[in-house]
């Protein structure tokens, strides 16, 4: 799987399970009729949602991913492509939380409310790294691929040698 289409996916994930979340807090606060735990979840997705655009403002890469591209070990042909097992593979921490905090949200909606706000900040701070890692790519003519690894270990890619010249430009524009 490219790079950057995990990314995408992260990100969309991301908010699907925020808003996943979002849902399921709203059906656990209603049952229970606490004004008190709304206006509380409300405030702290207003604050996230903060937090998140001004981690997410930069055009350039995270540190982290900076490294995990400087890291990339060069292949000369494309790696097995799988998305599905790519995804699950690497995001089970967020399928994890996501269904536990939505089953705790039942008995206790408080779960599931701080869980959305980190889900909001966790795709409104990575909502620009695939431009930046798609950039890297234009630049350097090299396609970025997650390497298949165990669930466990930590991300490791797989740089190819992709097209060199001006992809992202449209009508000569950039």
């Amino acid at each position: 799987m490219r790079f950057i289409d995990f990314l995408r996916a992260t990100v969309m994930l991301s908010a699907g399970s925020a808003t996943l979340l979002a849902v399921v807090t709203v059906i656990g606060v209603s049952r229970e009729l606490e004004p008190l735990v709304i206006y509380v979840a409300l405030a702290w997705w207003v604050v996230a949602t903060g937090i998140g655009v001004a981690m997410g403002r930069r055009a350039e890469t995270t540190p982290p991913i900076a490294k995990l591209l400087a890291a990339a070990r060069m292949q000369s042909s494309l790696p097995e492509l799988q998305p599905g097992v790519t995804l699950l593979n690497r995001l089970w921490p967020l399928l994890i939380l996501t269904v536990g905090a939505a089953a705790l949200a039942f008995f206790e909606p408080q779960v599931a409310a701080v869980g959305t706000g980190f889900g909001i900040i966790w795709a409104l701070a990575w909502r620009r790294q695939h431009d930046a890692v798609a950039a890297i790519e234009e630049r350097d003519a090299v396609r970025f691929y997650v390497d298949r690894a165990s669930p466990l270990k930590p991300m490791r890619l797989v740089r190819t040698p992709g097209f060199g010249g001006d992809f992202l430009q449209l009508d000569g524009h950039p």
